[in-house]
């Protein structure tokens, strides 16, 4: 694992010497801490072919490269962009943990012909949904790989775990054009902060899955499990053979920092801007409105700034954002200030590229956020 090299003790360790020459705002990474995300994150499952992780936080081609650099050759995604960015990295397996529906179905069989070298497969939930899959890919001769997404708790998508499931593999069975390969049981409901209570949930919506794998095999179909988030990793980790698929822990955030204190991650990522206004001697203004910055949850809990103490945040609109306290009294206009984002997925949505941050400098390296673009070319 790359060692993390000490800022100077005078100054936070996301200090950027050079400031003066990045311009605000801006969504920086620190590529030590990085690195050692990647490695902490494989030395964590122990074999790195159980390791899967979502690309959906950094939507980077640099950055999944640096994870192929370490023998991660299987990958999930949540859109199209997202699948063929990883196969123009030149990633070997790739599922879409997404149900396609509609044109969505149409992309997906382009994405197979077009990159016959990446094994794709996507998430599949009901039997129409199934059926449409299966016609459309026989309708253009290639078979589509699927696992049957289950509901294990969270309530969004998915089917139950049990004869439910166990109905749907059998009838996708029959239908020309799809195989199914596997079961995909996302946990991301379970955020307790007590890893051993986080543990007995997971334990408690694992253990229908694992019933569920039984009886298939039963029946003489034998699945792979792709299970968990970033909460629940290390506790897959531990299950003998199933795959693992969390993907904030390479940019880390402030959220899953107080979720999850167990993890070795590090936060590194953090939001560069600068007060453009005070208005009033405890006031000031910052270049960081909700379009910089994940919007979706409390104004309080979108972006934390270690050196600010009492700050009240009073408003965020399109390219502001507005705090009250006494520590605004020794803040001037131009001043800058560092965030650290709550929830870093969406907040790199944002950005076009991120800056890359080497030895506390700003060398004019940037890392592309190529699929945060619905479309790439399919």
């Amino acid at each position: 694992m790359i060692p993390i090299k000490e800022n100077d003790m005078s100054q936070p360790w996301y200090t950027i010497n050079n400031i003066e020459s990045l311009d605000s705002p801006s969504l920086v990474v620190y590529y030590d801490r990085v690195i050692h995300n990647i490695e902490s994150a494989v030395e964590m499952i122990g074999e790195v072919d159980r390791f899967r992780p979502h690309v959906k936080t950094n939507k980077s081609p640099e950055v999944c490269k640096l994870m192929m650099d370490r023998g991660i050759q299987k990958f999930k995604c949540a859109t199209i962009a997202e699948a063929e960015m990883l196969a123009l990295c030149g990633a070997e397996d790739v599922l879409l943990a997404y149900q396609p529906v509609g044109p969505k179905v149409d992309r997906l069989i382009k994405l197979i012909t077009n990159f016959p070298n990446t094994h794709f497969s996507c998430l599949v939930d009901n039997i129409t949904s199934g059926k449409h899959i299966s016609q459309v890919a026989a309708d253009n001769n290639i078979i589509i790989n699927s696992y049957i997404d289950l509901n294990v708790g969270m309530g969004r998508t998915g089917i139950l775990p049990g004869d439910p499931t166990i109905d749907l593999v059998l009838s996708l069975s029959k239908l020309k054009g799809i195989s199914v390969k596997g079961l995909h049981a996302y946990d991301g409901h379970i955020h307790t902060v007590d890893l051993e209570q986080r543990r007995k949930e997971c334990d408690e919506g694992f253990r229908k899955v694992e019933e569920t794998v039984i009886n298939i095999k039963d029946k003489g179909i034998e699945l792979q499990i792709i299970a968990g988030g970033s909460p629940t990793f290390p506790i897959h980790a531990e299950r003998p053979g199933i795959e693992c698929s969390p993907g904030t822990f390479v940019f880390w955030d402030k959220g899953y920092s107080d979720i999850c204190p167990e993890q070795p991650f590090l936060p590194a990522a953090m939001l560069v801007s600068r007060v453009i206004s005070k208005p009033k001697e405890h006031t000031i203004c910052l270049d960081l409105g909700h379009k910089s910055v994940a919007a979706e949850n409390p104004l309080e809990k979108r972006v934390f700034f270690p050196e600010i103490q009492d700050g009240n945040f009073k408003g965020q609109s399109e390219e502001h954002l507005v705090i009250q306290g006494d520590f605004a009294k020794g803040i001037k206009v131009g001043d800058v200030l560092y965030g650290m984002p709550i929830h870093i997925c969406p907040t790199v949505a944002l950005y076009d590229s991120v800056k890359v941050i080497r030895d506390n400098i700003w060398q004019g390296e940037e890392w592309k956020i190529a699929s945060r673009v619905r479309k790439i070319t399919i």
